[in-house]
Parts: C-alpha cells; sequence; structure tokens
C-alpha cells in the first residue's frame, strides 16, 4: 500500500534548474501555537517566502506511533517548490525522540514520504499519525527511526490542504517537499534540531519514488543538507510500464490517483473536458477517498471506461497541451535513474552518497521489470547501491518486513561507516 508508485507527473527538469530570483521572507512563527485549521488552511495566491521556510506549527501527539516511545512532535506548514518552479505550501510532520543522542556529533533527521494514502484533504499523513483518521500503515516504521534515536521530518506531500487535490506521484513536487521537510524542521521556535546534523532520505511505494527524487535532487536543490544515505523501495521507476500492470487489475485506485494526481499539477492538460459520466464521478471519488476506499472503487476498473471516446493510456499519451507537450512526455519525466550520476560526472541529477533499494520477491504491484531497471540504472552511473530482492513478501508486507534493515542501513551512514554496494 506504498503503492503511490504509479503514473505521476514530476515536472520539467529544465524547470527546476533555472534560477528564479529570491522572494519575499515569509514571517517566522514566533511560537507553536497554530491551531489545526492554520497548519491545513488554503494556500495564498502568492506564496512567499524561500524552501524550508517555517509558516506555522502546533504541538501534536503521535497516537498511531506505537511503541510508546517518549518524544516531542509538531505538526508544520512550510513552503516548497512545485514542478513548474513556483512556490507552493506543504504540510508535515516533525517528531523527535526524548533520549539524548549519544553516537556522536549532532541528532541525524530521516526525511520520511509515506506510502500511497489517497488523496482526499483527511488522508494526510500528519494527521492520521495524530489519530484524525486511520488508513495508514507505516506507524511501526518510524518507531523503529525514533528508537534508534533518530529524529523524523516527515512531509505530507503537495496538495493536502484546503480545496487542493494531492499531486500524487509528481517526483519534482515530493522529493522537494521531503528535503524541505528537513530544512523547516529545523526552525521551529525551540526547536532541538540544529543545521549540521546528518540526514537519511526513506519511503517506500510512492515514498520510494519521492525518496529517490528526494536523492536526485538533493545536491542541486539542497546543498546545504548533509544527506549521507537514501533507503527506497518498492518503487516504480517507470511510470508507464507500472500503469500498464495496474490498469484493470485489483490495484487501478492507483492507477486513479496518478491519473488525477498529474492532472492537479498540470491544469492546463486535457482532462476534464475528455470525461463521460462514469469519468466524472471518478474523479469525485479520487478526491474524497482515501486509500482503502479508491481501491475499493476502482477494483478492477480500467482507464478505457471513463472517456467519451474510451481512450486507452496510449492513447491518452499521445494527447497535446499547450506548446505541443503530450501527456506522454509528461509521464516520460517521471522516470527515475534517468540523467543521474557521481558528483564528478555532470549529470543532471548527481548523488555522491550510498542507496539502498529492495523490493518483496512476490511483489505483485509494481512490475519486477522496472524496480530491477532503476536499481541498474543507479549501478551504472557509479553510484553505490545496495539491493535486496529477496525479502520472502508481497508488496506491502515487503514494507514492514525491510524496516529494521532500511533503519540499520541509515543508521551506518550516520556513524560515518562505508557501504559497499554490491551491484
Amino acid at each position: 500500500m506504498r503503492f503511490r508508485s504509479l503514473l505521476t507527473t514530476a515536472a520539467l527538469g529544465a524547470a527546476l534548474a533555472v534560477p528564479v530570483a529570491a522572494p519575499p521572507a515569509a514571517a517566522v512563527p514566533s511560537g507553536c501555537d497554530a491551531t489545526d485549521a492554520e497548519i491545513y488552511a488554503a494556500p495564498p495566491a502568492t506564496v512567499t517566502g524561500s524552501p524550508g521556510d517555517l509558516l506555522a506549527c502546533r504541538p501534536a501527539k503521535l497516537t498511531n506511533i506505537p511503541g510508546d516511545v517518549p518524544m516531542k512532535a509538531w505538526k508544520v506548514r512550510y513552503v516548497s517548490t512545485d514542478a513548474k518552479g513556483a512556490g507552493n505550501v506543504v504540510t508535515g510532520t516533525v517528531a523527535v525522540p526524548d533520549a539524548a543522542w549519544t553516537k556522536g556529533g549532532s541528532r541525524p533527521t530521516v526525511a520520511f514520504n509515506p506510502g500511497t494514502l489517497g488523496s482526499g484533504p483527511q488522508c494526510a499523513f500528519s494527521k492520521q499519525l495524530a489519530g484524525e483518521y486511520v488508513d495508514m500503515y507505516e506507524g511501526a516504521n518510524l518507531t523503529l527511526f525514533l528508537k534508534a534515536g533518530f529524529a523524523v521530518a516527515a512531509t505530507d506531500g503537495a496538495g493536502y490542504l484546503a480545496g487542493q487535490v494531492h499531486t500524487y506521484m509528481v517526483g519534482a513536487n515530493a522529493g522537494h517537499a521531503l528535503l524541505d521537510a528537513v530544512r523547516t524542521s529545523r526552525r521551529i521556535p525551540g526547536g532541538p534540531l540544529t543545521a549540521d546534523g546528518a540526514v537519511g532520505i526513506s519511503g517506500y511505494s510512492e515514498g520510494g519514488a519521492a525518496a529517490l527524487w528526494g536523492a536526485q535532487l538533493a545536491s542541486s536543490y539542497a546543498p546545504e543538507l548533509k544527506v549521507v544515505g537514501a533507503a527506497a523501495g518498492g518503487v516504480p521507476g517507470d511510470l508507464k510500464l507500472t500503469a500498464e500492470q495496474l490498469n484493470g487489475s485489483l490495484f487501478a485506485g492507483f492507477l486513479a490517483d496518478a491519473l488525477v494526481g498529474l492532472h492537479a499539477a498540470h491544469p492546463e492538460m486535457p482532462f476534464d473536458e475528455l470525461m463521460n459520466d462514469r469519468g466524472v464521478q471518478a474523479i469525485k471519488d479520487v478526491r474524497s477517498n482515501c486509500l482503502y476506499g479508491t481501491l475499493a472503487v476502482f477494483l478492477g476498473a480500467r482507464a478505457e471506461s471513463f472517456s467519451t471516446d474510451g481512450l486507452s493510456l496510449g492513447q491518452i499519451y499521445a494527447l497535446r497541451g499547450p506548446g505541443g507537450v503530450t501527456w506522454g512526455d509528461i509521464v516520460d519525466r517521471q522516470k527515475l535513474g534517468v540523467g543521474i550520476g557521481t558528483p564528478s560526472s555532470g549529470a543532471t541529477y548527481r548523488i555522491g552518497f550510498p542507496v539502498f533499494q529492495y523490493r518483496g520477491w512476490l511483489e505483485e504491484i509494481i512490475p519486477h521489470e522496472t524496480e530491477d531497471a532503476t536499481r541498474q540504472a543507479y549501478c551504472k552511473a557509479g553510484i553505490t547501491t545496495t539491493w535486496k530482492n529477496t525479502y520472502p513478501a508481497e508488496h506491502l508486507s515487503t514494507d514492514w518486513g525491510a524496516a529494521g534493515d532500511v533503519t540499520n542501513f541509515l543508521g551506518d551512514r550516520f556513524e560515518g561507516k562505508p557501504a559497499q554496494g554490491n551491484c
């Protein structure tokens, strides 16, 4: 169920590289006393501030993190950057264990992106961690991080404010929001985290794609962060391959989330006008449901059923928007492992730290070919990569089964231990 791994839209790499003038500074909150309504309020027409600026925060009790780990936690509202290079506002959670960090240096932070939770506003990870809605499944993963002494900066991802739609599987949106969650975690008034702490990146399924986008964007987008490793599992590296497998399957709800999420990030592209009555209802269903509701509604559904002309995925990819850009172009821009290299390579996306990639032996949602190909692309690019595909489990259970390995991998990086990789 971290299956947020579908068709979505990350956005033009070119747009990410275009320098922009520094925006006006956002007002720094004097304390963490915002209301819940203020955290999730609709964004302003113009977003001011720099990426990672903290806009509002409030203390939180994370009832859906098991294990009774003593901690301090906050909900946060912060500035990030969307796939087109414009400022946006994102929400998330910061949690810091009370136990002292005793392994040298400042306490490290894990930047965490959850697996698929659905696109309704009630589905936001920060709301679910606080017990306001329960459809999530990764609380125990965070318990392991916190018990190991790591702080956690968990983004909700873009699109969970009032009146918004989650931009599911949009790579640049996800990678930016993940890195900016770490930046904002260090700006909580009176908070315990410092700017020199090491950073690890983690996620599975949708979160796995986000984690690799965070890894690929870190050196250019957040060069001041000391990222020392990334762990990503169940990764839908090629959204077209993933979409073909999802279409008409038991897990077609993930494809529905992706199609609506892509359009949320690219409203200029043809979409609403293509829908028949069933398609109009499908969009409403995606916008209102969380994970299990979406899976139930779209069980066995095919994309061809929702448009007036019965368009196949291939025909949708061929549709053009402004400037001649096709839906296929947008989907292809989300492919992971393209344009990557080591710090000295001159590649578009330079990664100078080890990466752990993994999948279950019985993976049934994400095609094995795309998960394996993403790992191979990282190896070919010379990135130190550890790969494990022997977890005796399907998609969801692998998330839980690999959590200990993920914690140990990041812990070794925080302690400065070298990673050999197994390419």
